[in-house]
């Protein structure tokens, strides 16, 4: 990540489970909206993603250029000073067989009315952890494409990729090129969930049509359905213990109510289950947390923001389990 808000700079690795804390300001979020706009690029939906924080110049760096020596011996920037080099925000990741980066630039049509929208300067696919010449698969400069065949890099095709339009998503024939059909896939299959709403109109607390699903939403509206997956194609036997370590005695069933599926939730004490109108925030939470870990189908990464928010404190010990044996499974 480079010049994205509160990140100058940073090359972070990811194990089979990493946990970032940090004090509030720190770049937390910065460095999850990071991770959520190179998915959105698997999408196409960067540009609009960059567009609703505001524009590029909104997510830019915020600090200087520079940094002076006072700075480094623990004193402040100056504010306010000039940009004299190219303004870019860069982002991207690279594993052991594949790495992907994009560079976006402010826009250089003054005649355009979409003048928040930035523009896609440069892609590129490789093999591999490192990006060098040899192990390039795909290079973008700006509407221009090469690939990588049998005699070295080639043009594309005549047609000029549009600057609003990435890579990942124009290009889908897995003959002309498989891996970035293969990447955009894995990058597409990546989970983020952050803040549940648990208001009393949170849309996890509604009844809902229920289909199959294997990917908790992002809203929290098939939290039913994503349950009953996991009771029938999943490891239901983990759920109820799940369920079990958090609210001893209680367990979680999904009522079909004429293809309707509503939570009812039994527990100890009580004559009658509650609805999921009728839970308390940081039961439903926790409930929302169950069905984007206990998936069927781990996600190759999977992001959750602040998880622990709202939750009493007797919850974290499971909650924590949940995402150590979660981190277990995506690794294998």
């Amino acid at each position: 990540m480079e010049n994205y808000r509160s990140l100058r700079d940073l090359v972070t690795p990811l194990g089979a489970l990493t946990v970032v804390t940090g004090a509030n300001g720190s770049g937390k979020s910065n460095l999850y909206r990071a991770l959520r706009l190179v998915a959105d690029a698997a999408h196409n939906g960067a540009i609009a993603s960059l567009a609703r924080e505001g524009g590029l110049r909104s997510t830019l760096w915020a600090g200087p250029e520079s940094f002076g020596r006072d700075v480094h011996a623990g004193g402040h920037p100056v504010q306010g000073t000039v940009r004299t080099g190219p303004v870019a925000l860069r982002v991207g990741f690279a594993s052991d067989d594949f790495g992907y980066a994009v560079d976006f630039g402010l826009p250089q049509d003054s005649a355009t009315a979409f003048g928040l929208d930035p523009e896609i300067k440069r892609e590129a696919v490789w093999a591999g952890p490192l990006l060098r010449r040899a192990a390039t698969l795909v290079d973008r400069h700006r509407d221009n494409v090469w690939i990588r065949e049998s005699d070295g890099m080639r043009p594309d095709r005549p047609d000029p990729v549009h600057v609003f339009d990435s890579v990942l998503s124009e290009f889908t024939d897995p003959t002309r090129a498989p891996e970035l059909v293969e990447l955009r896939g894995r990058i597409r299959s990546w989970r983020f969930y952050d803040q549940f709403r648990t208001d009393t109109d949170a849309p996890a607390r509604q009844t809902r049509v229920g289909t199959r699903t294997f990917a908790l939403g992002q809203d929290g509206a098939d939290l039913p359905a994503a349950l009953q997956t996991i009771v029938e194609v999943g490891d239901a036997a983990r759920l109820t213990d799940a369920v079990e370590s958090a609210f001893p005695g209680s367990r979680v069933d999904v009522v079909d109510n004429a293809g309707r599926f509503e939570l009812a939730f039994h527990q100890h004490g009580l004559l009658r289950p509650l609805s999921g109108a009728e839970l308390s925030d940081g039961t439903i939470r926790y409930l929302l947390w169950l069905a984007a870990l206990l998936t069927p189908r781990p996600p190759a990464l999977l992001v959750l923001n602040e998880p622990e928010t709202s939750l009493h404190p007797r919850l974290l010990a499971p909650l924590a389990g949940l995402v150590a044996d979660a981190a277990l499974r995506t690794r294998s």
